[in-house]
Parts: C-alpha cells; sequence; structure tokens
C-alpha cells in the first residue's frame, strides 16, 4: 500500500501493516525508454528529467518520422528501437480493482491476483467520498506493483461515470448511479486516488486515469438498437444538466489524465469525431491537461457501421482534427498516413496528438529511465492482496450494504437465538458473480454461504440452478430447509448472464421463478426470512416489500471479493448497515411507457413520458433514490445560526433584464461573483437509538418553481458520519451557490433561481432565501 493519510478510523494493526507495506521492496523492470546504459538515448533532451516536459516532448517528436508517429497513435504503440523506446500497450483497466479485462495487464506468476473492491455501483451507495479516494490509492499501489514486476501498464482506462439514465441498461453497474452531483464526486474522489499527483508543481502520476464513455452513453443493446448504431439526441439542457456534468468533474475537479469518446452519435455527430465535443469543450473550455483516447475501435465503428464519412482517410482526418488523440484499435494506424498525403490531414495534427500522450508518459516518469530508481519503484508483490488492502475492500463492501426493509427489527439476527441458518438461492454460494463486471483475478473468494457459516450453523439449498432460474424442481428442498433451521437467508438477483455489457435488459422484474422461490420459501419459514439481493441495476420486488413473510431485505450490488462476509456482518450486527440507494427503483410499469433509446430527462405528461431518476419523474416507485435503513435512528436538526438570507451578487455590466428568463427571475451563473458565495449550513444530528452507528447524510435543494423544466429536487451534498449511540455531532455542510442552487434552463445556461429554495435533510426542511444585488467594483 502507498503511503497516505487515513481518513476514516481503522485499527492499531491496520497502520503498522501501511507501514511495513510502505517500505517493502518490489521487483524490477528494464526502463521503458532513456535507458541509462544506452549511450545513444542518455544525452538526448527528450531523456533529461531536468527538463520541462513540453521541451522533451518537442524534442522527441522532432526526431520521430511520420510513420514512427503513425504508429504511436494506437493503443499497442509500437518500439522505436533507434531511439531506445519499448513498445507500450496503452490499454488497462482498474475500474474497481486491477483487471485483466484489457490486454495491459496479465496475472500469474508473481502476481497471481489483485484485490477486488466491490462494484462501482455498490462502493457508490456509501456515499462516502474519502473511502473512494482511498480504493483509488490502494489500486494504484497495485497498479503500480504491477507495471514495476513488467505485467501491466501505467494508463488505466477508468472510471466510468456516465449516468445511470435507464434502470434496463446493463452497465448501469459499473457507474456511480443516477446522480450528476454523486457521480462527480466519485469521479473526482477516485481519480485522485488512483493518480496521486506528486513533484515540485504536482504534474506527475502515479497512474493515469481516463474518464469514460464521453458522452450521453447509456445503452448497449435494447430491442434491436446497439451502441455501435445508436444515435442519442440530447438537448442542450440534458447535455449541460446531467450527461457532462461527471465528465466536467473529472477533469476540472479531479485533474484526470485522460477523457475516452463514446461509441454512439450525439445528435448526429459521432462523440469521436466531433470538435464541439472533443476539442472545444473537454480541451477548450474544461482544459484537460492529457489525451483524448476512443472506445476500442469507435473510429472505425462511425466510418465501417454508421458511414459518416465516404472514405477511411476523412475517419482518420476527421478524428485527429476533432481532438482524439489515441485510438484503441488500429484504425488510425492503417489509415493516417494515407490521409496525410492526401491532404486530409497535416502532419503538424498528428504531432499535436502525439504531445498529448507523450506528456501522460512523461508526467508518469516512463521516459526517466530506470523505473526502480523512480518514486513507487519499490512496490512489489508484496504490495498487492495485502491483509491491509483486502480489509479495505470488505470495508468497502460493507459500506454499499443497503437495508431496504427491517419489520419489527427482525435484523440483525442473533447468534443465541438463531444457531441453524437456512441458506438458499442461485447467489447463496458464488464466486465470479460477487466481482461483477470488469474485474481481475481476486486475491480469494468468501462466498455468502461461508460468511453466515462463520456465524451459525448452516443449511444450504440453492433453489434454483442459476439466477435465471427456468425450472421449479429444487424448490421443494429449499422449503423443507427452511423448515428446519431457525432463520432463513434468500441470497437471489441477477449476475452477468442478465445485465452486462452489451446486454441491457427488458424488464426489472426477478427472472424465471425467483419469486415462486422466495415467496413459497418465506412462507413455509420457521424463523425470520432474510432477502438479500445481487444486482447492478434496480429490481421490482413489490411482492417481497408488501410480504409480511419477508421480513426483512438488503440489497448488497456485487459486493467484491469479500462480499459473504461483509454481508454475514451486516446480518448479524457486526456492521450495522448505513448504505444509500444510487439509483431509483422503479416498478415494471415504469418501463413500459418509455423507450431506452429517447434521452430526455425531464417528464412530458402530455405525451404521458414519464421523466427519469428522482430528479425528474414523480411517479410510483418501490424504493426512492436515497433509501437505507439503521439498526438506529438518527434525528436532524438545524443550527441556530444557519443562514436564511443570501445575497447574490451580479456584475453591474449587466442589467436584471438580461439576466432574467420567462416564468422566473434568475441569474446567469456567468454573470454572478461565484467565488463569493458559499454559504455554510450546521447540521446537527443525534443518534437515538440504542446501537452505534455510520450515518449518511444526504441534502437535497428544492429550487423555487418557474416552469416545468427545474428538477423536482437535487442533491447538493452528502458527507458520512459516525454517531455512537445516544450521542449528537454537528456536521456543517458548505454549499457553494453558483454550484449547487444552480439549475439549467432549455438553452443549456446555467443560471441561480432567486426566492426561496428549500433544502430537505431527512425529515427537516430548512429555507434560503436569494436575493439579487448588484455588485459595483470600487475603483480607486
Amino acid at each position: 500500500m502507498g503511503c497516505f493519510t487515513i481518513t476514516k478510523p481503522f485499527s492499531l494493526l491496520f497502520y503498522l501493516l501501511v507501514f511495513l507495506l510502505c517500505v517493502s521492496p518490489g521487483a524490477g523492470r528494464p526502463s521503458f525508454a532513456c535507458d541509462p546504459r544506452n549511450a545513444n538515448t542518455k544525452k538526448l533532451p527528450f531523456c533529461n528529467a531536468n527538463l520541462p516536459i513540453p521541451n522533451r516532448v518537442r524534442d522527441l517528436i522532432g526526431r520521430l518520422t511520420l510513420q514512427e508517429k503513425i504508429t504511436l497513435l494506437v493503443n499497442n504503440a509500437a518500439a522505436v528501437p533507434r531511439l531506445g523506446i519499448s513498445g507500450y500497450e496503452w490499454w488497462s483497466e482498474a475500474l474497481h480493482g486491477v483487471s485483466n479485462t484489457g490486454p495491459g495487464v496479465k496475472f500469474g506468476g508473481s502476481f497471481p491476483g489483485a484485490t477486488s473492491f466491490p462494484q462501482v455501483i455498490t462502493t457508490a451507495a456509501s456515499f462516502n467520498a474519502s473511502l473512494w479516494e482511498l480504493i483509488g490509492r490502494v489500486v494504484s499501489d497495485e497498479a503500480r506493483a504491477m507495471y514495476n514486476g513488467g505485467v501491466a501498464g501505467l494508463t488505466y482506462w477508468s472510471p466510468n461515470v456516465n449516468i445511470f439514465r435507464d434502470p434496463r441498461w446493463g452497465r448501469g453497474q459499473e457507474t456511480p448511479g443516477e446522480d450528476p452531483v454523486l457521480s462527480s464526486r466519485y469521479a473526482a474522489s477516485y481519480v485522485t486516488g488512483l493518480q496521486q499527483p506528486y513533484g515540485r508543481d504536482g504534474s506527475r502520476l502515479k497512474v493515469a486515469a481516463c474518464c469514460k464513455h464521453y458522452t450521453a452513453y447509456d445503452l448497449d443493446n435494447w430491442n434491436g438498437v446497439d451502441r455501435f448504431h445508436f444515435n442519442a439526441k440530447v438537448s442542450k439542457q440534458d447535455l449541460e444538466d446531467t450527461f457532462d456534468v461527471p465528465f466536467r468533474g473529472c477533469v476540472l475537479e479531479g485533474k484526470v489524465a485522460s477523457i475516452m469518446c463514446s461509441y454512439n452519435q450525439v445528435n448526429g455527430i459521432p462523440s469521436c469525431a466531433d470538435t464541439n465535443l472533443l476539442r472545444n469543450t473537454i480541451r477548450g473550455e474544461w482544459r484537460l491537461n492529457g489525451y483524448i483516447a476512443s472506445d476500442c475501435d469507435s473510429v472505425g465503428v462511425y466510418f465501417n457501421d454508421q458511414h459518416y464519412t465516404k472514405t477511411p482517410e476523412d475517419a482518420a482526418a476527421d478524428a485527429i482534427k476533432a481532438g482524439l488523440d489515441l485510438d484503441c484499435g488500429p484504425f488510425l494506424a492503417i489509415h493516417t498516413e494515407q490521409a496525410v498525403k492526401l491532404g486530409k490531414l497535416k502532419e503538424l495534427d498528428v504531432n499535436g496528438a502525439l504531445a498529448n500522450t507523450l506528456t501522460v508518459q512523461m508526467r508518469l516518469g516512463m521516459y526517466d529511465g530506470d523505473p526502480s530508481a523512480q518514486p513507487f519503484g519499490h512496490l512489489g508483490p508484496r504490495d498487492v492482496c495485502t491483509p491491509a488492502h483486502q480489509q479495505l475492500a470488505l470495508e468497502a463492501a460493507r459500506q454499499g450494504i443497503v437495508l431496504l426493509k427491517n419489520r419489527g427489527r427482525s435484523l440483525p439476527l442473533s447468534t443465541q437465538r438463531h444457531r441453524t441458518i437456512a441458506v438458499i438461492g442461485p447467489n447463496s454460494d458464488v464466486t465470479v458473480t460477487m466481482v461483477g463486471n470488469y474485474a481481475g483475478v481476486p486475491c480469494g473468494y468468501t462466498t455468502p454461504l461461508q460468511g453466515i457459516g462463520r456465524y451459525a450453523r448452516t443449511v444450504h439449498q440453492p433453489g434454483c440452478r442459476d439466477v435465471s432460474c427456468a425450472g421449479n424442481q429444487l424448490i421443494g428442498a429449499a422449503v423443507n430447509a427452511a423448515r428446519q433451521a431457525d432463520a432463513t437467508v434468500l441470497v437471489m438477483g441477477l449476475d452477468q448472464s442478465i445485465e452486462a455489457e452489451f446486454k441491457d435488459r427488458v424488464g426489472l422484474l426477478l427472472p424465471g421463478h425467483q419469486q415462486d422461490l422466495i415467496t413459497r420459501v418465506a412462507t413455509a419459514s420457521k424463523g425470520p426470512t432474510v432477502l438479500v439481493l445481487m444486482s447492478g441495476g434496480p429490481l421490482d420486488i413489490s411482492f417481497a416489500q408488501i410480504n409480511p413473510r419477508v421480513s426483512a431485505i438488503l440489497w448488497v450490488g456485487y459486493p467484491g471479493q469479500a462480499g459473504g462476509t461483509a454481508i454475514a456482518d451486516v446480518l448479524f450486527g457486526t456492521t450495522n448497515p448505513g448504505g444509500k440507494l444510487p439509483m431509483t427503483w422503479y416498478p415494471q410499469a415504469y418501463v413500459a411507457k418509455l423507450p431506452m433509446t429517447n434521452m430526455a430527462m425531464r417528464s412530458d405528461p402530455a405525451r404521458g413520458y414519464p421523466g427519469r431518476t428522482y430528479r425528474f419523474y414523480k411517479g410510483p416507485v418501490v424504493y426512492p433514490f436515497g433509501h437505507g435503513l439503521s439498526y438506529t435512528s438518527f434525528v436532524h436538526t438545524i443550527a441556530d445560526d444557519a443562514p436564511k438570507v443570501v445575497s447574490v451578487l451580479f456584475s453591474g455590466g449587466h442589467s436584471r433584464s438580461n439576466t432574467t428568463i420567462s416564468g422566473g427571475d434568475s441569474l446567469r451563473v456567468s454573470h454572478t461573483t461565484c467565488d463569493r458565495l458559499e454559504v455554510g449550513v450546521g447540521v446537527n444530528v443525534r443518534n437515538a437509538g440504542s446501537e452505534d452507528g455510520t450515518h449518511t447524510l444526504l441534502v437535497f435543494s428544492v429550487p423555487p418553481a418557474s416552469g416545468n423544466w427545474e428538477p423536482n429536487r437535487q442533491l447538493v451534498a452528502f458527507q458520512k458520519v459516525h454517531i455512537p449511540a445516544g450521542s449528537q455531532q454537528q456536521v456543517k455542510i458548505n454549499l457553494h451557490v453558483c454550484n449547487h442552487l444552480s439549475v439549467v434552463d432549455r438553452n443549456g445556461i446555467r443560471r441561480i433561481p432567486m426566492g426561496k429554495h428549500n433544502l430537505d435533510i431527512g425529515d427537516v426542511r430548512h429555507p434560503i432565501s436569494l436575493q439579487a444585488q448588484p455588485f459595483v467594483e470600487n475603483k480607486p
């Protein structure tokens, strides 16, 4: 594990392990470039680590031939032997642990596996930004160790920060959920942990992260429409207000080293060929300091599948001129040289793309010679799958579990009263299912059956052969097991055969005979029946929610390698659950009202369109965004000194008339003095129960109504706080008016509505009135 400051209390043993691991020796590897033993290159300027990186990059590009440059435009970049530069595979993955999904990582030998954290949707349910950053730091330790051992790269195409817009999306499990503020905060935190910038100016990187897939990508294969042919028709309002928010946070807050453009078109233009999206927005407006990569074979897709250009040379030229720097796939290596010869592209454009990728490699120290002599050069096999890392994976799984139902305080179970547990269900003794997709080879697994077995004697019956639960032949044995036990735990849900990349769901119900199995077992159970659900996306389990025989319900997402231990710890009360749902759980009828291909976020009652996510949907839900129970109870009150009126200063050069929108009074964010608009609200949180607990404080803003386009409410802040039973803590919530109390109008312009905004915190509402006031700079 890398040396860092712990942001959450852990045991003394954990600190000791961290110290020991910070000084553990690692394996060596040959220099990627600029080997100090190479007499031909060691005095070249691009190998001089004391020179500014831009100077080194210019020197290197000036020494490359056009043919050599073009071989560096793709993920499997070729070696340049005459300059002592090795080949490099850019494509590695680290969504929730170092993964071998991409070709850049190879497990085996000294590196048989890596720590596999919970799937992102589960970790997001913790609403704990310090945890996300800590996971990123651990993953980057293991990534650097594996790079030092010659079995991994330093460029990781993670995280996935697309908005979980539609509950059927197979890849929703990879994302932080449906809320743009939550997704943005997750993105910045995880990227910061992964990259761990260092050096005098903070420009050096431990590894390089990549936020994907930009933008409006959230459909894989639904009803005959796939991601390779989909044209996402998105309004300026939804692009600014929803889809772009996490990517903006990646760049501006997380300082990410890369953005990946997506397969789909956005309003008729492939995202990887869209100058406005790439060159103007990512690099121009947000000022990305890094490279833009394509999703794999995206350039080939928009030529071969979307028929966007007439010739392959046009496709290559369009991509590079739009701002694409690196092609995951062979297309640019095959067609760029001819595009230059035909005058469709200038060699100067190729130089610009290379400057961005080479800069990132130099920031990673890949041109600084011997890697063992560099920062993080000490990391090696002993720094992967350490006890401390595996303990963090367990802690992350615990924090991500959400208690959906607890009738009559059925949970936690008692080791005294519940000595025999019937463990039933197709996910009750699984391993690979627990890590979801984009996972590597875990250090080891603890299944739910094994975890529960550490607390009580178990009687196990699968009930179904797999999650598809196509037959009912095994249900009888499961019913008999429930009749004999003191309590029953049903571990049900989904896996990658139901929801996955390139596989969107048709509906939201449990597959096959799962509902029948749950109902029959609950009816027969001698003791309390607990339903544990593994899934990435939401499920319509209304039948279980209203069934009094189903005592409690837990959603665990895909909880990672330590999932079984975490589930058991929550069931038996060793851990008091504090997770909250990062996405809305809709009834099955919801998906019949809107196709996945409709990108509109806001409802349209005239057309019977219900809207998407808690921000714009007003209909019935199974469980709302942010839902999650605890074994204790928390009471909120607003501190007496919380502000109720805030003056919003706007530039004296702008009259009220040109800052006002029809239907309501508002100021353009660009016309206000945003740097002076932070508001602090104190919230007293009291643990009124008998159990210590970690509380997830969610703060929502309800803007004044000025039309039918503003959100119902929106998450503006969240914080995790541990509170012993019977005690109280005050949590200070800092709100930035321009960021948190603004909305986006139909033209995609962010504005601050004047008037009364309500802050909803649990069952407490606090009004804040915003008043416009002209600001005139005092001049001497």
